[in-house]
């Protein structure tokens, strides 16, 4: 099969097209034809090997597994010995382990059904970003209706799957992003929109009661400052920091701070679980939610859409195609 195979750490330019042996599943696993994959952050950390610290848990020297991506939809092909629920043929979605080729494996608990009304493009969009924004939200925030919610990325991955979902809920969202990207925001349903490059998120008199800071590049203390008394502020994904030890620092006072101060302070590397998958699934078959592509390349051009997102600002999730995409079944 082709996939994308990186054999270094290091930038797009270590991405390359290889012919690979298609992987066989255990008997938790199912084999996915991929039709997409989505392209995030979470793929450029271990493209990077950046912080160094988490190089243990992906390979010491070079990638561990050669072949990136985590985000993807398709058909299974095959399914382990002890797998229910899923036979060949069937369309799905969820966390595949090495998404940038034709074929990949997946534990079963890590993948649901596909949403009947997306295309394989949009659903390979959902997975890590919508399952971050999900438990960003609910589980670490415990949102409530009516309380009001800052959204820092708004127009990103994460941001744009958590603008729609703190709608949903009932709450008042305002939404930080780039200032071309702001009519898009409004869209996804932000009451009010900042433009970071011409307002801090302490300019306004209003705070929040949560803060969902998909981005990363502000100081804790600005931060905190934009917190209601007791509100909540959740950092996602773990961006900026030091090249050996990325933000642990800003967690660690996160920790700290929590345990005196009265906010709560939470960090987030959400794991996707086929319950929040159903669960999403629900909210945009239901019409709540949308997936939002940026862009889409096809497989032989991912070091090309990982510049793009790295270049940043992409508006929702980039997407690689391995296969022409299908109708929904």
């Amino acid at each position: 099969m082709k996939a994308i195979v990186q054999n270094v750490y290091g930038s797009a330019d270590t991405l390359h097209v290889r012919d690979v042996d298609r992987p066989t599943p255990a008997e938790d696993e199912v084999l996915v034809r991929v039709h997409a994959a989505g392209v995030g952050p979470d793929v450029l950390h271990v493209m990077t090997g950046l912080p160094v610290m988490v190089r243990p848990f992906f390979g010491l020297r070079r990638p561990r597994n050669p072949v990136r991506g985590w985000d993807g939809a398709g058909r299974v092909e095959a399914v382990g010995a002890k797998v229910t629920g899923f036979a060949p043929g069937d369309a799905v979605y969820g966390h595949l382990d090495g998404s940038f080729a034709e074929y990949a494996l997946a534990k079963a608990e890590k993948i649901a059904p596909k949403p009947a009304n997306v295309t394989f493009v949009q659903a390979a969009a959902v997975p890590v970003s919508a399952v971050t924004a999900l438990q960003a939200l609910h589980t670490k925030a415990g949102l409530r209706a009516g309380q009001r919610v800052l959204v820092i990325g708004a127009s990103g991955g994460v941001g744009s799957f958590a603008v729609q979902l703190a709608v949903a809920h009932g709450a008042e969202v305002v939404g930080v992003c780039g200032g071309r990207a702001a009519t898009f925001v409004r869209s996804l349903g932000a009451k009010t929109v900042l433009d970071y490059a011409r307002q801090e998120i302490t300019d306004t008199p209003h705070r929040y009661d949560v803060v969902v800071d998909a981005a990363g590049n502000r100081p804790l203390t600005v931060l905190r400052r934009a917190l209601a008394p007791r509100g909540t502020l959740v950092r996602v994904g773990g961006e900026g920091g030091s090249r050996w030890f990325g933000d642990t620092g800003t967690q660690l006072r996160m920790a700290l701070l929590t345990r005196f101060a009265r906010h709560d302070l939470r960090g987030l590397l959400a794991v996707v679980r086929r319950a929040d998958l159903v669960t999403l699934t629900s909210l945009i078959e239901s019409g709540t939610i949308t997936p939002v592509v940026d862009s889409t390349y096809p497989l032989a051009e991912a070091p090309a859409a990982v510049r793009h997102l790295e270049r940043g600002h992409p508006r929702g999730k980039v997407v690689l195609t391995m296969a022409p995409d299908a109708a929904p079944p």
